[in-house]
């Protein structure tokens, strides 16, 4: 039992894909690296009706208690819960959707708890074959699918009903998630991810994050590339997994407007970097919005006529997001 404590194949590739995935590569990494200290660009405002606290949860399967923060309803009788997971570094940066955008306001008058982890940087929120010598042990998909869920509802007020959402390396997880835990999220917001694995662009984009940026080997996550593993974690291969899941997905077009919230020329400087990610995760849900397409699975896809990789992005996304996921679980 989780304990809880309320305190604060790949043979044969063309060379020419090769190349391109090369290529990939190299854009999405510097990318994410220039961009990596442009995320945080509002400042939350707290919020005066519903409750913020810090909850610890012990992890079996990571041996480690994990920081959640949490905003949940003042009253009204029990509530859904709606997970959110943040990007590359996991929270442990500081960047997050509870230090970088007006969650707390937002989700002052509605009847929902939200839970936000901080933790899991580079691990693309899976379970890890073997611990990695650089990230550790990473166990995410049992503590996001089970020993969390199980803390929290023991904790709050919680109708037992669950949603996910998850932005920039969350967005693919997030989709994973549902697909590897069959009926724990009625709802799912993936806002500005790439949800691919299985092809060398998928793979250059996960490997990006966990290899180049975080310095950990993501052979020890699914296996050498070309392992069923990778293709088993990729929701572009296993869209039909996530029918019956109401879906919300979403994507700016690289292109700087007013939802990026720039106000200041330090800020635009990460403009470009956000611009060139926002265009590759562009590129990854037009991908995922085909594949269900010919599948006839019905989800909500967002593009947006502009819009980089920016928490304005994010957080506008999120908010559209809202009804149709508070909807689907009854918040």
């Amino acid at each position: 039992m989780p304990l809880l404590v309320g305190t604060n194949t790949l043979s044969g590739l063309r060379q020419g894909e090769i190349m391109k995935a090369r290529r990939f590569t190299a854009r999405l990494t510097m990318a994410v690296a220039m961009a990596a200290g442009f995320l945080g660009l509002s400042t939350p405002t707290a919020s005066a009706d519903s409750v913020v606290s810090r909850i610890d949860v012990y992890s079996p399967s990571m041996d480690r208690w994990i920081a959640n923060d949490v905003i949940s309803p003042a009253g009204g009788g029990p509530a859904p819960t709606f997970y959110l997971l943040t990007g590359v570094g996991g929270g442990e940066d500081g960047i997050s959707w509870f230090n970088n955008t007006g969650v707390r306001d937002f989700f002052d008058d509605k009847h929902v708890n939200v839970v936000m982890p901080v933790g899991g940087k580079f691990s693309m929120y899976t379970d890890w074959n073997a611990d990695d010598p650089v990230l550790g042990r990473n166990k995410w998909q049992t503590y996001l699918t089970k020993e969390l869920p199980a803390a929290v509802n023991a904790r709050y007020n919680t109708t037992g009903v669950n949603a996910l959402g998850g932005v920039s390396m969350a967005g693919g997880p997030v989709l994973d998630l549902a697909i590897q835990s069959p009926g724990t999220y009625r709802a799912v917001g993936s806002y500005s991810g790439c949800p691919r694995a299985g092809d060398p662009l998928g793979q250059a984009a996960v490997r990006s994050m966990v290899e180049i940026l975080g310095g950990g080997n993501a052979a020890n996550m699914w296996g050498p590339w070309g392992s069923p593993q990778w293709a088993a974690h990729d929701p572009l291969i296993n869209a039909e997994k996530l029918r019956g899941t109401a879906l919300f997905i979403s994507t700016g077009n690289g292109l700087p407007g007013p939802v990026d919230g720039i106000n200041s020329l330090a800020m635009a400087a990460g403009v470009v970097p956000g611009a060139v990610l926002e265009g590759i995760t562009n590129m990854c849900t037009a991908a995922l919005q085909g594949r269900f397409g010919q599948l006839g699975i019905p989800a909500t896809f967002s593009f947006r006529p502009e819009g980089t990789h920016t928490w304005g992005l994010f957080e506008a996304d999120m908010r559209a997001s809202w009804p149709m996921i508070a909807g689907a679980i009854g918040a």
